[in-house]
């Protein structure tokens, strides 16, 4: 799946945690009037019982059934977890998040039958209806059946066997099925047999059952209503992972329980169908209204889990080629086609395809792709295997818009998409602790792919802007998780959910780029190639990956490691945070600690360490990699003498997952060479030097005025990327709103105007003369903006008059009200609320986005949901100092948000009040040291 918002990658899950935090209150109140009639309360169900939907499972649904409510306000299951019961359910399995492994699936036969039609938007309350037979294989004796099952109300449930070899359910025996309750708690449902289930052999689950298509969230089933040429349209799609196919059908909804698929949509003859695989072929069918749909029955699939099972019901159109003999479409509104907006990603997914099945040497299995642009995905992509979804704004691209910016934007995420191809679908996680051995590598992969498609991208330099700064930004020693959990036994589905974050996709690919650096690329590409190999179309944990590595180590001589990769991998894998690497220049001493915020330590020691390579440059020349295996070593190549050409720079290229810190001659070294010759020192080793700098000062390891020092040599500094750093460090939107308080404004202006000029000339000279040239230059692209904004608070004159003639251009073409663009139903353009958020980033601004917010509440509810509200918090609460201007937003937020969200939104913006004061001292400190030097 795509990875949370980052510039140039994806938005998080809000949408999802918003849904989460109502299930989880709605299963509270159900655990109560549960717990008054039984541990787990059931509805017994026969093969002719009908649990809450009239009629059968193949005819539409009846008025009353349109109108019922969504699964939050109840379904059947929930009746039946409410029904008194003359049994009490003592603990079991069912109380287990992980399924018992009495039975494994062998092969699904799914039919999806929602009641979608083109002549009329769809009402509140649309259903589907399907059925499915599960093929199963009994492992050990049982009298009782569980899979998961959510929100679904049913009509049949039975079991066939045993089954003789080669037959599927016809002329064999039947087992009877006492009882069906539901274990809401873990979203099970649970058959009570009336005989035992042989081990070894086979049987049959016959399960008939609806269910509602969900508007509000894109999980499971869901609706997209959409406007394409000049009409309102809908369609459906699904979206599986992590735990939502049980929302969809009932099924064994683990990661490893793979299974093939044979899998059937009955849809309205307008539109068109997709799934995992092409078609196999089309009938009718006619309802009993008279209705005539069509039956489209898919090829059965590859081995696969459940979370990466696909359909889409839509009236799109395609544009197509074909890669190495087999088929690539890009599905999308139909004027979005005709307009040329899909012609970029498809001439890019066919090589992407092509350039991994060279890296790894195995061909993607399946006959097609497909790729489906959906109107509104909350931001998200998904892998499935063989109909990958996205949200358009994050795979159209309009003929026109020839930005490298955004072309490295789609790219990095259909990279992702297709990289998942073989990290996930291909050889899918053991279970979700593991998820970082999909997510984090698929993340990885993408620098390669984009590398490959543009040689000319500075990769080290992307990598550290888009990954590694954002998740060192929020990794610390005190989260509570690390990206792999050794047990892995989560008590509850919202778990999973939130395993969906930065430290899975950005501390994954982190991980995997610093493993690529020490082995080498021939080590690295080896044993992911064994890996994948050993383990297609089955299942891996993190020991597997590493026991891969171990025997592409041991099958060559070059590369010695100081213990074995799975020591040194788990070292960091099963950690939480990060170390601080501190070298001492006349010592040649290198100690660790762990990264603390504030460097605030608790009651908590860490005796563990971590394995650290260090890679290292010593007067520019790269020196031989050195590990550091306990909390302190002597390395005595690394002093240096008096000599001002003497410095030493630990992390080369950062590829370590680390942050460096020296001594005060250490620092005093760098800082005498950045002002004698910065070019000596490489340009991502000055944007590195800036980064830790800041950080660490930030955080109380070194004075504020040590990274200050850094800054002086700035007038000779001609990378954006730098400035982009430094500016980001300096001229926070805390210092901008600060800075009069203490008089800063007019020493900031003087220092940074004398040696911002250069930089901005040549960008300012490149605006005017020949801004087309900027189209391909990522780093200018995604710097400029920092750049500018600087320039004209500082006041720089040139700054204002180019500003002016930019206006003057834009105001030819007016559009509507700036923050009315944040509402709009146009998400190629906007689909974030960036511009609601650049309002409030300013003193005046916070007044403008409140009275915005409060009078658009509605708009900005439906299109971001409360989640980005409370993103939206910490910009404008940036300026709260006082307990006068908290009460004033807490009763602000408490009047737009339910009481889970409004008691975090209190809790986290008292945070922000402290966090402000502190920012007010630390800015004290600044002034004092450019009253010092201006």
């Amino acid at each position: 799946m795509g990875s949370p918002s980052s510039p140039g990658f994806y938005l998080s899950r809000v949408v999802a945690l918003l849904l989460a935090g109502l299930v989880a209150a709605l299963l509270l109140a159900l655990a109560v009037l549960a717990a008054l009639f039984g541990h787990c309360a059931r509805t017994p169900l026969s093969e002719s019982k009908v649990l809450g939907v009239p009629g059968s499972a193949s005819s539409p649904p009846s008025r009353q059934e349109e109108t019922r409510p969504t699964p939050k306000s109840g379904s059947a299951q929930d009746r039946a977890a409410m029904t008194p019961s003359s049994e009490w359910r003592p603990p079991g399995p069912w109380d287990q998040l992980r399924l018992p492994s009495w039975v494994v699936p062998l092969h699904y036969d799914l039919e999806l039958w929602p009641r979608l039609q083109p002549d009329a938007l769809p009402e509140p309350g649309l259903r589907f209806s399907g059925c499915v037979n599960i093929t199963v294989r009994c492992t050990a004796a049982t009298t009782r059946l569980l899979l998961h099952s959510l929100f679904l109300d049913y009509e049949l449930a039975e079991v066939l066997g045993p089954l003789p070899p080669g037959t599927r359910g016809t002329s064999v025996g039947r087992v009877q099925v006492n009882d069906v309750w539901f274990a809401l708690d873990t979203q099970y449902m649970v058959l009570e047999l009336g005989e035992a289930l042989q081990p070894g052999s086979r049987y049959e689950l016959r399960l008939a059952f609806s269910g509602p298509v969900l508007v509000d969230a894109r999980e499971g089933l869901f609706l997209n209503v959409y406007t394409d040429q000049g009409k309102r349209r809908a369609l459906i799609a699904s979206q599986m992972e992590p735990t939502f196919a049980r929302s969809v059908f009932p099924c064994f909804d683990e990661p490893a329980l793979k299974a093939t698929f044979r899998i059937t949509v009955v849809h309205h003859p307008a539109y068109v169908a997709l799934s995992n695989m092409p078609v196999l072929g089309q009938s009718e069918r006619e309802d009993v209204n008279g209705t005539k749909w069509t039956v489209t029955t898919f090829h059965t699939t590859p081995s696969m889990p459940t979370y990466v099972v696909a359909v889409a019901i839509c009236d799109f159109n395609s544009v197509s080629q074909t890669e190495r003999g087999k088929e690539v479409r890009i599905w999308a509104r139909k004027e979005a086609i005709t307009d040329g907006h899909a012609d970029f990603a498809l001439n890019i997914t066919g090589p992407i395809f092509s350039f991994l099945e060279d890296l790894f040497n195995i061909s993607y299995p399946l006959p097609k792709t497909d790729l489906i642009a959906l109107p509104v995905f909350d931001k998200h992509a998904m892998e499935n295997w063989g109909l990958m979804m996205f949200d358009e704004s994050l795979l159209l691209l309009r003929p026109s818009d020839q930005l490298t910016e955004r072309k490295a934007m789609i790219t990095y995420i259909v990279s992702h998409e297709i990289g998942h191809q073989w990290f996930g679908n291909l050889v899918t996680m053991d279970w979700w602790n593991n998820l970082w051995l999909s997510e984090g590598f698929a993340s990885y992969l993408e620098l390669g792919v984009i590398n490959y498609l543009n040689p000319k991208l500075p990769r080290n330099e992307i990598f550290l802007a888009n990954i590694l700064h954002i998740i060192l930004g929020e990794d610390h020693a005190l989260v509570t998780r690390a990206v792999s959990s050794r047990v892995g036994n989560f008590t509850d589905t919202s778990e999973i959910n939130e395993l969906f974050d930065l430290f899975t996709y950005h501390k994954g690919a982190s991980l995997a780029r610093m493993l690529h650096n020490f082995l080498g690329e021939r080590v690295f590409i080896t044993a992911l190639k064994s890996y994948l190999e050993a383990f297609s179309y089955s299942n891996a944990e993190q020991d597997d990956l590493w026991r891969h590595f171990q025997m592409a180590i041991e099958d060559q001589s070059t590369i010695v490691l100081p213990m074995t990769v799975k020591s040194i991998m788990d070292s960091w894998t099963h950690r939480s945070g990060f170390p601080v690497v501190t070298l001492n220049v006349s010592t040649g001493v290198v100690r660790q600690e762990p990264f603390y915020l504030g460097k605030v330590q608790t009651l908590v020691t860490h005796n563990d360490t971590w394995i650290i390579p260090i890679l290292w440059i010593k007067n520019g020349t790269t020196q031989s990699l050195v590990w550091l295996d306990k909390s302190s070593k002597a390395f005595p190549e690394m002093q240096v003498t008096d000599s001002d050409h003497d410095w030493v720079i630990l992390n080369s290229n950062m590829t370590g997952y680390y942050r460096v810190n020296y001594d005060n001659l250490g620092w005093k070294k760098l800082q005498q060479q950045l002002e004698t010759d910065p070019k000596a020192i490489p340009v991502v080793h000055r944007l590195q030097l800036i980064d830790d700098a800041f950080s660490l000062s930030k955080n109380n390891y070194i004075g504020i005025e040590t990274a200050l020092d850094l800054t002086k040599y700035l007038a000779e500094e001609d990378e954006i990327i730098v400035w982009r750093a430094v500016l980001e460090n300096l001229v926070t939107s805390d210092l901008v709103s600060d800075a009069s308080n203490y008089d800063m404004y007019p020493l900031l202006k003087k220092y940074l105007l004398k040696r911002i000029k250069s930089i901005w000339t040549i960008y300012s000279t490149i605006i005017r003369e020949n801004v087309v040239v900027l189209q391909d230059d990522y780093l200018a692209l995604i710097s400029l903006e920092k750049l500018f904004g600087t320039a004209c608070w500082l006041g720089l004159e040139d700054c204002l008059g180019l500003s002016r003639e930019l206006f003057r251009k834009w105001m030819t073409h007016p559009q509507d009200e700036y923050l009315e663009y944040a509402i709009t139903t146009s998400p190629l353009v906007f689909n974030e609320t960036n511009v609601i958020e650049t309002v409030a980033a300013s003193e005046v601004g916070r007044y403008v986005a409140k009275d915005f917010l409060i009078n658009h509440w509605q708009a900005v509810s439906e299109r971001y949901g409360a989640p980005s509200l409370i993103a939206l918090m910490y910009t404008i609460g940036r300026t709260v100092s006082t307990d006068a201007q908290i009460t004033e937003l807490q009763q602000f937020f408490s009047d737009m948000l339910e009481e889970p969200q409004r008691l975090t939104v209190h809790a986290k913006l008292q945070t922000i009040k402290n966090e402000n004061l502190e920012n007010r001292q630390r800015s004290a400190r600044i002034a004092a040291w450019l009253q010092k030097h201006t």
